[in-house]
């Protein structure tokens, strides 16, 4: 699966039969690059105005539509398909490592030659997604979303996914879960980088690293090894791309839910 809604629909129709299941993530495009600069699928709407206050001509606007979409894959940024693939990897679904390699980097495939090796073990170990989709499996991807400053579509997904799997799960989660979780994603359309620097500075195994005296520890993931061990080994190579807990890109980040 890949973008905005596949990858949700995709689990709810796994959990529909609740059968041994892993996530391979299509994979998000390299990083779009348009006269020296770095760009991604967020820009299209300062082009729009650039275009529209005639500081960016017709031929310019085009251009730079052309050098966004530079390979195959889903957004470049932190939209909702970047978000969902590192819900699925949160939530336990898909092998370590999943949420960031790029679509064109050949370890997309090598991951997905080692998933397709995993879920035979699956299906032999009869680990089904029920045993994975818990609520404290959801309760670290509502976690997660905020460290990431995931897309505020994750709410309307997971919700639809933990109602599919017989998860009690609602509004009011997400706004007890996210308290306090610091931004540590210095990812646009927030911050500053895209999913090629996120995955070359260690990827989402670095954040359920740093944020991981919040979560559950013990959730088992699709490996058979719990969120917590997959993670040990993890490495931040770029303290720019993926912020520290005494240097948070936000203090206080987050889906805080109002009503009335």
């Amino acid at each position: 699966c890949g973008c905005d809604k596949t990858t949700p629909s995709l689990v709810m129709g796994a959990c529909s039969v609740n059968i041994p299941t892993i996530v391979v993530s299509g994979g998000p495009m390299l990083t779009g690059k348009y006269k020296g600069h770095d760009i991604g699928t967020s820009d299209v709407w300062r082009f729009n105005e650039a275009y529209k206050t005639g500081q960016m001509s017709a031929d310019e606007f085009r251009e730079a539509e052309a050098c966004m979409g530079r390979s195959r894959g889903h957004c470049a940024v932190m939209g909702t398909a970047s978000t969902m693939a590192c819900m699925v990897e949160a939530l336990g679904l898909s092998l370590p490592g999943n949420a960031a390699i790029p679509a064109s980097d050949s370890r997309r495939k090598v991951l997905a030659h080692y998933s397709g090796m995993r879920i035979v073990e699956m299906v032999k170990e009869n680990l089904r997604l029920s045993d994975i989709l818990t609520r404290e499996a959801f309760e670290n991807a509502i976690k997660v979303n905020a460290a990431i400053g995931g897309s505020t579509n994750a709410v309307i997904h997971l919700l639809a996914m933990a109602g599919r799997i017989g998860v009690e799960l609602d509004l009011n989660d997400f706004d007890v879960h996210s308290r306090g979780v610091p931004l540590l994603a210095n990812l646009q359309p927030s911050g500053a980088f895209f999913m090629e620097d996120f995955y070359y500075a260690g990827g989402l195994p670095i954040v359920l690293k740093t944020i991981g005296d919040s979560l559950h520890k013990d959730a088992i993931t699709a490996n058979g090894k719990t969120i917590w061990e997959n993670v040990q080994n993890a490495e931040n190579f770029d303290e720019s791309v993926i912020r520290t807990l005494d240097n948070p890109f936000m203090a206080n980040a987050g889906i805080t839910i109002l009503r009335g």
